[in-house]
């Protein structure tokens, strides 16, 4: 089974000048209940089918499988999504020996900035770049699909 390990932070300062590579993504949740989550993505010119089940108690780990599917089917699956619509610029900002996803989310999340960085174990140490905030791993809140749902404009 394939575990995807990762740690997600705000982000709080200047990371551009580190950016390696961007690419814009849309994506869209066929399922978004908390025991499974079907997702759909447009990954620059790609499509990708991706299921995720639920993390473990921590947020840390969860089963992720995901595969590359066209991008004319990834539009049609698209618009039979629930309603909400991740609109998002990933950049890849490499750090020491590790990659870090920022997410530069737009339209309904537009404001949130997150950092992600994929780990081999739960304890496996890196490095924290001076941008990086705020640990907000196991809040439901900064999932994809919670902010499908729930954009960040709309918090109080």
């Amino acid at each position: 089974m394939a575990q995807e390990i990762e740690r997600k932070f705000l982000v709080r300062g200047a990371f551009q000048s580190q950016v390696r590579q961007s690419v814009r993504i849309t994506q869209g949740y066929l399922s978004s209940v908390p025991e499974r989550t079907v997702r759909v993505r447009l990954k620059g010119e790609k499509g990708y089918l991706t299921i995720k089940g639920k993390s473990d108690v921590s947020g840390l780990s969860r089963y992720e499988w995901e595969k590359e599917i066209p991008a004319g089917e990834a539009r049609e699956l698209l618009a039979l999504c629930e309603p909400g619509v991740i609109d998002k610029i990933r950049h890849l900002v490499p750090v020491g020996t590790h990659l870090f996803e920022v997410d530069e989310f737009l339209g309904e999340n537009e404001g949130l900035v997150v950092a992600e960085v994929e780990l081999k174990s739960g304890d496996e140490s890196f490095e924290h770049p001076e941008w990086l905030g705020p640990e907000v791993t196991g809040d439901r809140r900064y999932y994809n699909a919670s902010l499908a749902r729930c954009p960040y404009r709309k918090w109080s």
